[in-house]
């Protein structure tokens, strides 16, 4: 059965609607009063959702959208199909934040466990699926229309949020809070960890930040394990994703639309940044870092403290800041090195 989601919406409304919400600059040749009922990425959008262009790195997925309107900055407009309605504005992503309020105008304030209860003792929803075989320690949270399959347990003080869904045998430790989440089987997910509060996502501008809303959520896979304390934001739009038998250490930071293949290892104190993808095996030292939209390939090694900016092909071993080939950046350290010990000497005499 598929999932019935995190978040209610509103609409549809028409393009019309829209552009005068954001003072947009309408196409011609389009239809003004056609209905948009939803909103996507430009991958996933269909005939009835409204995308946004705002990152030149994504002009081919421009070029190929099946949405029925698109927002976009005005010197972009020529960047967009003949086909493709466009809502032209100074600023597209500011723009896109007050339309997915207007159709997700709960999302702004996450609510961990939607409960309706009056009765503050009441910690299990009673619209709950609980299977058979779940232990729920003392002080536990189970949120309204959430489903818990067998042999799972919550431990003492955990949360599990609104339409949350956990398969079979996970264990959720003492204190963490799981939202806007779906978990496969076999997962742990130890003490403090915090996994589907809404991402940080902001549309700067000279008159201050204005909040998007997060109205993804977060698939985690089978097996996966992820440390105390660590953070897992939800997607903006579509999901943040971690593959099967991915491990976590303790400290880590995965933000908003973050993709992590199957069997990553991910050491303690580093942090993924929006929408960037690692593919499958690829491990990450401590303290490491990866930016925004960059895409890491199967098998790549990242070293402690090594910090990406730039795309890495499948199988590198990478490190330093900016990271660079291991050997190069081993090569970098050892001259550093030798040209210390020369001045050294050059003082001693």
């Amino acid at each position: 059965m598929p999932h019935p989601g995190f978040f209610e919406r509103s609409g549809p409304y028409s393009v019309a609607h829209l552009a005068n919400l954001v003072g947009a600059t309408l196409g011609s040749d389009h239809d003004d009063a056609r209905e948009i009922s939803n909103v996507s990425t430009l991958k996933d959008a269909g005939e009835t959702d409204l995308t946004f262009f705002a990152n030149r790195r994504y002009a081919t997925q421009l070029g190929n959208t099946d949405a029925g309107a698109c927002l976009l900055a005005k010197r972009d407009a020529k960047r967009a199909p003949q086909r493709l309605p466009t809502l032209a504005v100074d600023d597209p992503y500011l723009a896109f934040a007050k339309v997915i309020g207007l159709y997700y105008p709960g999302a702004l304030r996450s609510r961990s466990a939607h409960s309706e209860a009056t009765d503050c003792g009441q910690l299990v929803h009673p619209s709950a699926r609980i299977a058979e075989g779940v232990v729920i320690e003392p002080g536990a949270v189970v949120g309204r229309e959430a489903s818990i399959d067998a042999g799972t347990i919550v431990a003492a003080g955990a949360v599990v949020g609104y339409r949350t869904v956990l398969g079979k045998d996970c264990y959720i430790g003492s204190d963490a809070v799981v939202t806007h989440s779906i978990v496969g089987d076999g997962t742990i997910i130890h003490p403090g960890a915090r996994i589907g509060q809404d991402g940080f996502g902001f549309a700067m501008s000279s008159k201050g930040h204005a909040k998007i809303p997060q109205i993804g959520s977060v698939i985690i896979g089978d097996n996966v394990e992820i440390g105390a304390n660590s953070t897992i934001d939800r997607g903006a739009l579509s999901n943040t994703m971690i593959g099967d038998g991915t491990k976590i250490d303790n400290l880590v930071q995965i933000a908003h639309n973050v993709i992590i293949g199957r069997h990553c290892v991910i050491v303690a104190q580093s942090g993924i940044a929006g929408s960037a993808e690692l593919g499958d095996f690829v491990v990450m030292g401590a303290h490491s870092g990866v930016i925004g939209h960059v895409k890491i390939g199967d098998g790549a090694q990242i070293a402690g403290m090594g910090h990406v900016k730039d795309d890495v092909p499948a199988g590198a071993r990478m490190g330093g800041t900016p990271a660079r080939p291991f050997r190069e950046w081993a090569r970098e350290i050892a001259a550093v090195r030798a040209l210390g010990r020369r001045f050294r000497k050059s003082d001693d005499d």
